[in-house]
């Protein structure tokens, strides 16, 4: 169900049904148990894991520079992106498709609820 688990080329978003106390666990399993209540206070569900980056970390409380790195790595790995996603210059050469599909399920409502990766491709594509 963690890190390990989940990889880009099977897009398996399982963490996108997490809870916070789900991502407080994974967050625990990383190493840092002392943190689990930053993310459970904060309500962090699976789908707020996009938001979760060096700069996001410390308003959750994380301060610790080099913890703050690891978390931020665990978290891109988790969600299968290599850059983080909101630092970008628009003269970058367009996303991945994972980073798109995450950008658009992490809101909440109706339509992000529904909203599937095979349906996100679909619908790119046309």
């Amino acid at each position: 169900k963690f890190a390990s688990d989940i990889s880009k080329q099977s897009c398996n978003m399982e963490f996108l049904q997490w809870d916070c106390h789900d991502v407080a666990r994974w967050i625990e399993s990383l190493g840092f148990p002392q943190y689990k209540a930053c993310f459970t206070d904060n309500l962090i569900s699976g789908r707020k894991l996009i938001y979760v980056n060096c700069i996001y970390l410390p308003r959750l409380g994380v301060t610790d520079f080099k913890h703050m790195q690891v978390i931020s790595a665990c978290v891109r790995e988790l969600l299968g992106i290599t850059e983080t996603l909101w630092s970008r210059s628009i003269t970058d050469p367009p996303r991945d498709t994972v980073s798109l599909f995450l950008e658009k399920k992490s809101r909440s409502g109706e339509r992000a609820d529904s909203l599937t990766y095979q349906r996100f491709l679909r619908d790119m594509h046309r």
